[in-house]
Order: C-alpha cells, then sequence, then structure tokens
C-alpha cells in the first residue's frame, strides 16, 4: 500500500508507540511517505530516522494513488490533514496522540491493533460532507472548505454585530450577536456545540446555523438540509470582521457577501468495527451520564 503520514510534535514520552507505528507498517512492504515537518520533528527531537520512500510538504505532492493518509495528533492535525488531502479521495485514518479527539479518535496505544486492521481490510469507510465558501473576493484562496464549520466572528470592537442569513433566497434572520457558526454534521460536536447547538449524526445531510451570544433570547440553533445555499451579509460598528473555516481565518469588510454550501466532494474517513458515533460522544463527551446508571 502507499501510506502518506502527517503529524504534529507530541511530548517525548509517547515515543515508544511511533516506534510500533512505524515497525508496523514497514513490516507489511508498505510505500510510507512523511510529511517534511513532521519527518524533521521526528529526527531532531526523537532522534528517529524512519525508513519512507520520500517526503511531502503540501497536497501537489500527492495523488489519488495513495490508499490512505496517517494523521498522528489530534482533531486539529486531522483537520490539516483534510487541507492536505482535498479531493484526492485519500482515506484519513486518526490516530490521537493527545487528549480528547473525536476525527483522530484511535489511541496510540491502540495503533498497533489499528493498522494490523488496516492492513487486513477490517475497517468501514465513512464520507464527510464539506462546505464551501464562496465570496467574489475569493476570501479564502484555491481551498474554500471546512470539515466542521465556518464562523463568522467580530474583530476589533466590543459591540455586537448584525449577521443578515438568506437561504436559498428566502430571509431568514438578522442576527444581532457576536457572530455566527455554520457547522456539518461533523463539526456538531465542536464550536457549535459549545454555543449550544445540537448533536448532529455524521451523514445525515445538514446543516447547522448556532449564534454565538445572541442578543435575542428568541434567536436558536437550527438545522437544515446541505442541499439549501445560505448567503450571509454583515454589518456593524466597525467595518472589519473575521471569518474562520475550521482553523484557518481572514478579516473581510462589510462590502463582503459569503455564499456557503455543500461541496461537490466529501472527505473519506475510516472507521474499525469498534468504534461508533454513539459509543464516542458517550465516552468523550460523557453524553448522556447520570450517576444512577454507572455500574457499581
Amino acid at each position: 500500500m502507499k501510506i502518506a503520514i502527517y503529524g504534529r510534535p507530541f511530548a517525548k514520552q509517547s515515543i515508544e508507540f511511533i516506534h510500533k507505528f512505524f515497525n508496523t507498517l514497514s513490516s507489511k512492504n508498505n510505500e510510507l511517505y512523511l510529511h517534511h515537518d513532521f519527518a524533521d520533528f521526528l529526527r531532531r527531537d526523537l532522534s528517529f530516522h524512519p525508513k519512507v520512500e520520500a517526503e511531502f510538504v503540501s497536497y501537489k505532492d500527492l495523488s489519488s494513488d495513495f490508499d490512505f493518509m496517517f494523521s498522528i495528533g489530534g482533531d486539529g492535525t486531522f483537520l490539516e490533514s483534510v487541507n492536505l488531502v482535498r479531493n484526492l479521495n485519500i482515506p484519513i485514518v486518526g490516530i490521537n496522540s493527545g487528549r480528547l479527539g473525536f476525527l483522530a479518535n484511535i489511541a496510540k496505544e491502540n495503533t498497533v491493533i489499528a493498522v494490523k486492521s488496516l492492513m487486513r481490510g477490517d475497517y468501514e469507510i465513512e464520507e464527510r460532507t464539506l462546505l464551501e465558501l464562496e465570496t467574489d473576493n475569493n476570501l479564502f484562496g484555491e481551498f474554500n472548505k471546512a470539515l466542521n464549520e465556518l464562523t463568522i466572528i467580530k474583530k476589533d470592537t466590543s459591540s455586537m454585530i448584525t449577521i443578515k442569513a438568506y437561504v436559498d433566497g428566502e430571509y431568514l434572520n438578522s442576527y444581532w450577536t457576536d457572530g455566527l457558526i455554520i457547522s456539518t454534521p461533523t463539526g456538531s460536536t465542536g464550536y457549535s456545540l459549545s454555543v449550544g447547538g445540537p448533536i448532529v449524526m455524521p451523514g445525515t445531510k445538514n446543516f447547522i446555523i448556532s449564534p454565538i451570544a445572541p442578543h435575542n433570547l428568541t434567536v436558536r440553533p437550527m438545522v437544515i438540509p446541505d442541499d439549501k445555499e445560505i448567503v450571509l451579509k454583515v454589518d456593524g460598528r466597525e467595518n472589519s470582521f473575521l471569518a474562520t473555516l475550521d482553523f484557518r481565518s481572514k478579516p473581510f469588510d462589510k462590502s463582503v457577501e459569503l455564499r456557503i454550501r455543500k461541496a461537490n466532494y466529501t472527505i473519506k474517513t475510516v472507521k474499525f468495527d469498534d468504534s461508533s458515533f454513539f459509543g464516542t460522544i458517550r465516552n468523550k463527551l460523557m453524553w448522556g451520564l447520570d450517576r444512577r446508571t454507572i455500574e457499581e
């Protein structure tokens, strides 16, 4: 198999798992390609020199003939992997070298088991929706997609901003607020959840519109089908606002109209038999935890 590996620096005490990870992959005669920055970290900080075919730097160095990409880090690392994979249809395998992880949901102590399951073909592919942001000034350049969410927030003022929202050309609401989140189902357990948005299962083909600290208490998060186009127009006392797509952010002014729709391709993620969305939210979020249901 042809495998790309991307990661972020992690604590030195975790070096044992990275040795086992590379040894297991190498023993299966896979072709390994390592991200340049991660390779530098392994060599410089851990004195580890894994045998690889080559190094890569960006999306342009990869191709659709890669079988998998491993993301080693947390959910932020996974989102950066999405930026590398884009529309190449390379399934991403998320290994969690930190603490909480929804996307990077393979614990480092289970890495070898996961790799062996992958090599045997004991896995499923899940497709995750991306949202796409379009603006006349091409605000985010050549990659205007997000796996988790688009967020619009105030930038240089303590005053609220006004965000007019339209769905398929029909006026929805004027949000007097600190900001607005447009989330995919994948992102429903992230920023959207922290402002009171619902948990939505992946694959349910929805967008979630969640206001951040709205002035009107009657305004609540809303779930809409993801085949709708959302248009946002932002105004406020200041002229500068901030838009984020996952981990990337750009300033913009009130002349910019933001058009959000579902992207025309999905991100492939790897799911193993022993993992489930319901299990993840119970274990990671303590969702539904009740002392009366805890077994002695």
